[in-house]
């Protein structure tokens, strides 16, 4: 088991991380395209199951949207700020590796208890 210094809390990076997250988005915190909420699932395209020479966290992205994944999920996965989660799928969405789906939300424009549910159920799987 590795310490907190060596496994990313802290500021330091994940083991595999080569370049620094910042660098990979260019110091960009948004996307260049619509801001996309947190509780937007994202999955792999055909072109992305093919996608090759990317960072690791565009590869972590594209392993883990094999399956439906939010971007709060990604965000924990790779230990980001939501914010740079955001920047790195919109990316991915605007080469083509990965479809962005939007969440349905209520008349008030927020989303649904059960969109919240499953972040939550997610977000727990995901820190065990």
């Amino acid at each position: 088991m590795r310490g907190a210094a060596e496994d990313g809390r802290h500021g330091r990076q994940p083991a595999g991380r080569v370049v620094p997250v910042y660098a990979v988005t260019g110091g960009r915190t948004r996307s260049a395209g619509a801001a996309l909420p947190v509780e937007a699932l994202v999955t792999v395209t055909d072109a992305g199951r093919w996608a090759e020479n990317l960072h690791l966290e565009y590869r972590t992205i594209l392993q883990l949207a094999a399956a439906p994944v939010s971007i709060v999920e990604l965000g924990a996965v790779l230990q980001v700020p939501v914010g740079v989660a955001r920047v790195l799928v919109g990316d991915l969405a605007d080469a083509g590796y990965v479809a962005v789906h939007l969440p349905q939300v209520t008349a008030d424009g927020t989303p649904g208890p059960e969109i919240l549910e499953r972040l939550l159920e997610g977000l727990r799987a995901r820190s065990v």
